[in-house]
This record gives C-alpha cells, sequence and structure tokens, in this order.
C-alpha cells in the first residue's frame, strides 16, 4: 500500500470520527426518531432511491421504514451493520473503512461475519451527555450512500447545513 492511499484512508477516517463528534443529539425522544427518520425517507424518496430506515434507542425500534424495491434482505443488513456498530462504538461505515485500510476483517477481529457486516449504513445514535443510546440505519444503497443518506440529513438536522 502506497502513502497516498494510506493518506487517503487516513482523511476519510478523520472526516468520520468528526462526523460522530459532530452529530449528537442533546435530547432524542420519540418525536425525534420519526422526525429523523421522515426525513432520511424523503430525501430518498426526492433521490428515487429505495431504501430501509430503522432508528433504534435502547434496543427499542423507535422508527422503521421499507420503501417499494426493498426486502427482508435490507433487515437482515441492517441488523449486521448495527451489531457492527454496537460492538465496535463507531459508525459501520468508519469501521468498512478502517479494516479496508489495514487489509482486515470483521472475521480477524473475532467475530461472525454471519452476524457482523462492516459496511456502510449503520450510524451510532449518540447522546451529548450519555455516549451511544442506539442506531440510524440505512439499507439499501452501496455501503458509502446508505452512510451519507443518515448523514446528511443529520448534518441538515443537528448543524443546519
Amino acid at each position: 500500500m502506497d502513502v497516498l492511499t494510506l493518506d487517503k484512508y487516513d482523511d476519510l477516517l478523520m472526516t468520520l470520527l468528526q462526523e460522530e463528534i459532530d452529530l449528537q443529539f442533546s435530547v432524542f425522544t420519540n418525536e425525534t426518531a420519526y422526525r429523523v427518520g421522515n426525513r432520511i425517507i424523503e430525501k430518498a424518496m426526492k433521490e428515487n432511491k429505495a431504501i430501509v430506515v430503522n432508528i433504534r434507542k435502547n434496543n427499542e425500534l423507535l422508527f422503521y421504514s421499507r420503501m417499494n424495491g426493498t426486502s427482508s434482505n435490507n433487515d437482515e443488513w441492517v441488523t449486521w451493520k448495527n451489531n457492527v456498530v454496537q460492538h465496535f462504538g463507531h459508525s459501520s461505515y468508519y469501521i468498512h473503512v478502517l479494516l479496508k485500510s489495514t487489509a482486515s476483517t470483521v472475521e480477524a477481529s473475532g467475530l461472525n461475519p454471519n452476524d457482523y457486516k462492516a459496511e456502510g449504513g449503520a450510524f451510532p445514535l449518540i447522546l451529548k451527555d450519555e455516549g451511544i443510546v442506539g442506531t440510524i440505519s440505512v439499507s439499501g444503497l452501496p455501503g458509502e450512500e446508505d452512510h451519507n443518506m443518515i448523514t446528511s440529513v443529520l448534518k441538515e438536522l443537528l448543524l443546519g447545513k
């Protein structure tokens, strides 16, 4: 692996970590989950993309929507990506990039690859004073796009961007 490739991974990893710092909630209620989930669905509809959205807090499902063109396979991907967030404490896309940068796998981390998939699309639901309390997940697009579907909406809602 050449230096340019390492720099590319380092820059992306730093950006992804910064998102986790910036995209934290002061409060997250059932109504917040509804607003976030609906905004993600609206964005997908506007972009003519089919996704599943799953928002969980303290292991409770607060929001779920499966658009036409998706299936229970997408629900499985949500579970596998959520497992990654719960285990590593970072977005599934961050872990995907980190493992790729070190030419590693979830299996090399001692995890069952049938239960953990390090692909983009599960973002930690972080409360400022508590830490990670759940996940905001999207499935249906390539991993980076799933991740960006979540973070672009969170940036609008939390940062006004």
